[in-house]
C-alpha cells in the first residue's frame, strides 16, 4: 500500500509546525505517521480539564480538529492549498480523568483528486 501523504514527513517536522499555537499550549503531540493515518496524544491535565477535573469536551474537539487539519494539510500540496476544519461534533462515551492521556487517530473518509 502506498502512502497518502504529499511528501515524506518526520514526526519532529510535523510537531515543530505546531509551536506557539493551541496545539502546543495543550501539549498535543503527533506520535505516529502511518501510510494512511496520523495519530497523536493529548494529556488530561490542568490545561484540558473542566472544573470537575475530567476531560473538557472542547479539548477533545481541539485534539480531533488538530489531527484532522494536520493530516489534511499533509495530503495536499501546501504551496498551493490550505486545509482547515469546517464542522465538528463530539460525544464522550466515558469520562477521561486528570492524569490520563487521550489518543486520537485521523484517517481519511475520502481523498479527492
Amino acid at each position: 500500500m502506498s502512502s497518502i501523504w504529499h511528501k515524506e514527513y518526520t514526526i519532529e517536522e510535523v510537531n515543530g509546525r505546531g509551536q506557539k499555537t493551541l496545539v502546543d499550549h495543550l501539549d498535543i503531540r503527533i506520535t505516529e505517521i502511518l501510510d494512511s493515518a496520523l495519530s497523536g496524544t493529548m494529556p488530561v491535565d490542568e490545561t484540558t480539564v473542566q472544573p470537575a477535573r475530567i476531560l473538557h469536551g472542547g479539548a477533545s474537539c481541539v485534539l480531533a480538529e488538530s489531527l484532522g487539519s494536520i493530516a489534511s494539510n499533509m495530503v495536499i500540496d501546501s504551496s498551493k492549498f490550505i486545509a482547515v476544519g469546517q464542522s465538528i461534533s463530539a460525544n464522550h462515551l466515558r469520562p477521561c480523568l486528570e492524569g490520563e492521556t487521550v489518543l486520537g487517530i485521523a484517517r481519511p473518509l475520502h481523498l479527492g483528486k
